[in-house]
């Protein structure tokens, strides 16, 4: 298989008693935003919040993921699915590649289907922008109705 991918993953500080486990699904089902990972080796070596708005761990978090060998950062689904989605989020994807030079994804496990009809009815994810930050973690009904 070849060396591992090795990734971090970064959640929303209103989630911050989350266990991970849709999250962990995911990357071991190689769903959602880690579809792309489908037959490679991944490693997942760091996992922690932003630390609440402004989202202060954005600054230094990174950094302690790339000593440990991270070359990708998934902002996980949390902070797109939240009410309100971070408003940050588009800042901290380039505030990362910029600083630590590292890639960045947003979202981790498939959007639950709960989510996806609230915020369809909301309009939330209507514009261009948004369309873009959520199509890795828009999957078909059947898998968002499983991570509910």
């Amino acid at each position: 298989m070849g060396d591992a991918i090795k990734l971090g993953i970064i959640i929303c500080d209103r989630y911050r008693t989350c266990a991970g486990c849709k999250c962990l699904r995911a990357l071991r089902n190689r769903e959602g935003a880690f579809a792309r990972y489908q037959g490679k080796e991944v490693e997942l070596v760091g996992f922690a919040t932003c630390n609440g708005c402004p989202g202060g761990n954005i600054e230094y978090v990174p950094q302690e993921m790339k000593k440990n060998g991270a070359e990708v950062v998934h902002l996980a689904t949390g902070m797109i699915v939240g009410y309100p989605p971070c408003p940050r989020i588009s800042y901290f994807k380039k505030f990362l590649r910029e600083k630590y030079g590292l890639e960045v994804i947003v979202g981790t496990h498939p959007i639950p289907q709960n989510y996806y009809m609230t915020h369809t009815k909301l309009g939330t994810w209507e514009g261009a922008a948004w369309k873009e930050l959520v199509a890795p973690t828009l999957t078909d009904e059947k898998t968002r109705l499983t991570y509910d």
